[in-house]
């Protein structure tokens, strides 16, 4: 498992603000990068995909997510990712990519970058596509023509511009179906505290009253946008991160177990199968046949 801490310095299109935009026509990235890019990586960095025509598939976290016409998908940070090593002839697409500090440089946060319904792919009604479309077209010239040159917060005001329309039809449906502002307010703060405390591994009492909620609040709201309980939203992620490790770690079931806060190895190894489906010996012999290895 390659990491990819660093490459957004040595591939960015400005000399001080880590980001790049490119289309399927002038995706010129050094052959080792792609190399690496189409083999399982663990992204140091928010990755996104807009397609204009066609469709196409990545694999996130071991799982095909697949786009279309008008659709855009986003990976965040530590997610694992493997790029496709073909497209299909006809495909027009916009790729983006930045780092945490250049997200820190813009004027407000959001809140689908959190990711708190559980879906990395948003679609876009005909006249919000345009509008993203135009954004990716104009970022992405000012970027590949003036570069290095071009004044950085013209680059922000795009970027921020972007990130509002995703943001906005990320929630779209929310909005439609007249779910609380405050419940998804309450929810995107629970997922904040599970990975602000995921190794600690807090009781569930003690979350809700981190929180300022009862516990039985707490799970209907988790269920209602997870579809899970507080304490199976927890071990979820707690295994997604085991496989995480698994792939870029040389560590030990045994000591990936200890890092993500289980007291009992052998508690964690069964945990994990349960989860799974799979035993870690199974799950890792997948990993190298996956790999080549």
């Amino acid at each position: 498992m390659q990491e990819t801490k660093g490459l957004i310095q040595q591939i960015k299109l400005h000399s001080k603000i880590a980001i790049r935009v490119s289309t399927n026509s002038d995706n010129q990235l050094p052959e080792d990068v792609m190399k690496m890019l189409t083999r399982p990586h663990r992204k140091a960095n928010f990755f996104f995909v807009f397609i204009e025509n066609g469709s196409l598939t990545h694999k996130v976290d071991l799982k095909d997510l697949t786009i279309s016409n008008g659709q855009l998908f986003f990976i965040l940070p530590n997610q694992i990712h493997t790029a496709p090593k073909e497209v299909k002839d006809g495909l027009k697409y916009f790729k983006m990519s930045f780092d945490q500090n250049c997200l820190s440089l813009l004027p407000q946060q959001f809140s689908f970058l959190l990711n708190p319904l559980n879906s990395q792919i948003v679609s876009f009604d005909n006249d919000s596509k345009q509008r993203v479309k135009m954004l990716f077209e104009l970022l992405n010239s000012i970027l590949n023509t003036a570069g290095n040159e071009i004044d950085g917060a013209i680059i922000l005001a795009h970027l921020n511009s972007i990130l509002t329309e995703i943001n906005t039809a990320y929630f779209k449906n929310v909005v439609k179906e007249n779910a609380m502002p405050a419940r998804l307010s309450k929810y995107i703060d629970f997922k904040i505290a599970v990975e602000t405390h995921l190794t600690e591994q807090l009781p569930i009492n003690t979350m809700a009253d981190h929180l300022a909620v009862t516990t039985n609040h707490l799970y209907n709201i988790v269920k209602e946008f997870s579809g899970v309980s507080p304490k199976e939203f927890i071990t979820n992620r707690l295994i997604l991160e085991a496989q995480r490790k698994l792939h870029y770690s040389k560590s030990s079931a045994k000591e990936i177990a200890y890092e993500l806060g289980f007291n009992d190895p052998d508690y964690f190894s069964r945990l994990f199968k349960k989860t799974t489906g799979k035993s870690i010996s199974n799950y890792i012999t997948d990993i190298q046949d996956l790999s080549g290895s």
